[in-house]
């Protein structure tokens, strides 16, 4: 019987109800949490997000691959003495230095050596020849190895968040079918001078950052981000719902560079390979198409220089 429990605090209906005392849960529930924290410091938010990539390329951290489920990067091995030391030289990330036992200590021996201790976070690992050979698959070495490690990509929606946290209208490149990791590495450069936001790839069939892209961006890789979509079609839709106008560049393009009047909006401009140009759905998903105008009778523009002659004129109305 209900009044016979030898549990007095003990339920004994199935309606639910207050427990007895709320050990003081209602009362705090009801005090405030202090000031929102600046975008950058919430866990999951994309400006935070974007923050610790640029930082831990700044401090030369390996990066652990992708986010957000995107498949794994692998490290990469720089072989050779003149290619180790220009990598070196360039600010290429790098976490293991591996040196021939009993190497020749020429110039640039010394020099390479130099730039991995100031710069700091390189590991030093002196190795015999074999195991530097297997490494390699038998490249020529010339007894000096350097690794980088795995490049952290963005996910494409964190540009467009980043910029609109921002107070800025997004102004992003995306790739589409560049090969060339040189290529890359231009556009990741121009992006970077001209006040662009990031650039996206797709993750099949095209260039990714490797040490190449590094170098050819002349240490902008380290300061914009370099997003991979699993499907840039999507991407490009997602972009168009948060608001972005999708401008694809094409040799048969409806309007010339100069025409477009939405450069100082929200605009992802895509750029396809120089022989094939865009592919089909990116072309059908793009809202504009638009040609640079070339009285000199050149067919086409690698994808380095035509994003450097669009995002300057993007900054140019947007000043």
């Amino acid at each position: 019987m209900a009044g016979n429990s030898q549990h007095p605090n003990r339920r004994t209906s199935k309606k639910k109800g207050p427990q007895v005392g709320s050990g003081g849960q209602r009362r705090r529930g009801l005090e405030g949490k202090g000031p929102t924290p600046p975008a950058e410091m919430r866990k999951g938010h994309a400006k935070q997000r974007v923050a610790q990539v640029k930082a831990r390329r700044a401090q030369g951290k390996p990066t652990g691959g992708p986010r957000r489920g995107g498949p794994k990067g692998t490290s990469e091995m720089v072989v050779g003495r003149n290619s180790v030391l220009e990598a070196l030289r360039e600010g290429v990330p790098a976490n293991i230095l591996y040196v021939q036992q009993f190497i020749d200590n020429d110039e640039r021996v010394r020099e390479a050596l130099r730039f991995a201790g100031e710069r700091g976070g390189i590991h030093l690992m002196e190795a015999p020849r074999p195991e530097l050979d297997r490494m390699t698959n038998g490249l020529n070495h010339q007894g000096m190895v350097l690794q980088v490690p795995p490049y952290e990509y963005a996910h494409p929606d964190d540009l467009a968040r980043a910029a609109y946290d921002d107070g800025e209208d997004p102004l992003i490149v995306a790739l589409d079918g560049v090969t060339d990791p040189r290529n890359l590495g231009a556009v990741v450069r121009s992006a970077a001078a001209f006040g662009g936001h990031g650039v996206v790839i797709p993750e099949r069939r095209a260039a990714g950052m490797t040490a190449g892209a590094w170098k050819t961006s002349a240490g902008a890789a380290a300061r914009i981000p370099v997003a991979r979509a699993t499907n840039l079609t999507r991407a490009l839709e997602a972009y168009q719902k948060a608001g972005v106008t999708v401008v694809g560049l094409s040799a048969d393009g409806d309007t010339e560079l100069h025409e477009l009047n939405v450069l100082d909006g929200p605009v992802v401009i895509v750029i396809g390979s120089e022989g094939k140009g865009l592919s089909r759905l990116v072309g059908e998903t793009c809202d504009l198409r638009v040609r640079i105008p070339m009285p000199g009778g050149a067919e086409s523009l690698n994808a380095g220089v035509a994003a450097g002659v669009v995002l300057y004129e993007a900054s140019r109305r947007r000043a």
